[in-house]
């Protein structure tokens, strides 16, 4: 048995770690049981049950599949969300008891991927991240590589919101967080290592490509045309941004609105979470969301808001942004669908006054967010957003 394989034996659960999880399900907790004291076993003896144990978690894995997307995500459980996740761990482990070959180690990349998109593995991240590295290890080089894009040179231009030069906790409460205020930050998270390594797309490769990942296809989510799939990196950054133009897409794909940095750790140490975010209407401060948007130029988020304080952080490339205020939300003919009561149905960029008459009454900000900004956006501000050049963003959300 593979040495490193049999290491990892010592970070998988045991039946103690998640008693809280399954004591309601009698049978997931009778096949994780199973998984455990085989895995336990291992180094004493062979179990010559360990085809149907496998079998059993194959099961086990499906059927919580299956109560995920039932209803909507939200609502699903967070029970049955950790039994998908401690499944998929003994499925990958089981079928690597079967092979190690590269193929099957990329059958279980992907349902660990999943297990990262559908599960919930917080409790077991230690385990994650060793499980990653070894998966990775042996993986096929990419032959293709990737440019290494130019830094874009900062260009003066108007600014309808207020701008401050890496402002102190102090500044950004008083004048951005509490007067609900958007403002422009400038030179406030120069130090990431992201600014300068991100830029090198084969690093982005390197590091991130063998994962899968929900991406956008088209250019707006509102659009009649939107649809997502999974895809490896890898081949997202092929397509979009690969020097070889007869394998570009001829769609917009984009990385939108995803947790890449749980789902990858080593792309975390690249950034860190702004001091702003610490200013919190609740005691104690909650929990920061960090989200990634990596695509080529073109892609859009149509006029829509959130319910959190956002940081938007431009890490390269730049982006058109157009905001508009919570009180004008009215005029703003927001969807009346329940999926995107927090989108618009105008095109900010190319207002039509005859089809929406009370865009008349609404005030526009605009502004271009260039590489090293950060744009501070206060809960249920409207904003649209362009990418005008290839283009990596990070924004935290807080409450």
């Amino acid at each position: 048995m593979d040495p490193t394989l049999l290491e990892l034996t010592k970070l998988l659960p045991r039946l103690v770690d998640i008693e809280n999880v399954i004591q309601d399900e009698v049978e997931s907790r009778y096949i994780l049981k199973r998984a455990i004291d085989h895995v336990e076993n291992l180094q004493s003896r062979r179990d010559s049950s360990e085809e149907e144990t496998r079998y059993l978690l194959c099961a086990l894995v499906d059927r919580n599949r299956e109560r995920i997307h039932t209803g909507h995500f939200s609502s699903v459980p967070l029970s049955t969300r950790k039994t998908y996740a401690i499944g998929c761990y003994f499925k990958i482990f089981f079928l690597l008891l079967e092979s190690t070959s590269y193929s099957q180690k990329e059958l279980c990349s992907e349902i660990l991927d999943e297990a990262q998109l559908l599960g919930c593995m917080d409790d077991w991240s230690e385990l994650k991240t060793a499980l990653m590295d070894y998966l990775d290890k042996g993986k096929e080089e990419d032959s293709e590589a990737l440019p290494v894009l130019e830094p874009l040179v900062r260009v003066s231009c108007a600014c309808d919101i207020p701008q401050l030069e890496a402002p102190s906790l102090k500044e950004f409460q008083t004048k951005c967080f509490q007067a609900n205020q958007p403002t422009l930050l400038l030179n406030t998270f120069q130090h990431w290592p992201a600014v300068h390594k991100w830029l090198d797309l084969n690093y982005l490769l390197q590091v991130a490509g063998n994962r899968t990942v929900p991406i956008e296809i088209g250019s707006n989510y509102a659009s009649d045309e939107w649809s997502q799939q999974l895809v490896k990196i890898r081949d997202f950054l092929r397509r979009q941004f690969g020097r070889n133009k007869e394998k570009a897409s001829p769609e917009i794909e984009y990385l939108a609105q995803h947790e890449l940095f749980s789902q990858i750790p080593a792309l975390k140490k690249d950034i860190s979470v702004p001091d702003y975010c610490s200013i919190s209407e609740e005691d104690p401060p909650g929990s920061v969301d960090i989200k990634a948007w990596l695509g080529p130029a073109g892609t859009i988020s149509p006029m829509h808001y959130d319910p959190k304080h956002n940081l938007l952080c431009q890490v390269f490339g730049s982006k058109s942004v157009i905001l508009a205020a919570p009180a004008d939300s009215a005029n703003l003919y927001p969807h009346e669908s329940e999926f995107l009561c927090n989108t618009s149905q105008i095109d900010a960029d190319q207002l039509d006054l005859e089809t929406y008459p009370l865009l008349e009454k609404v005030k526009f900000y605009r502004l271009l967010l260039q590489p090293g900004e950060c744009l501070y956006m206060p809960p249920k501000w409207w904003h649209y957003v362009r990418s005008e050049a290839p283009s990596f963003s990070v924004s935290f959300w807080w409450e």
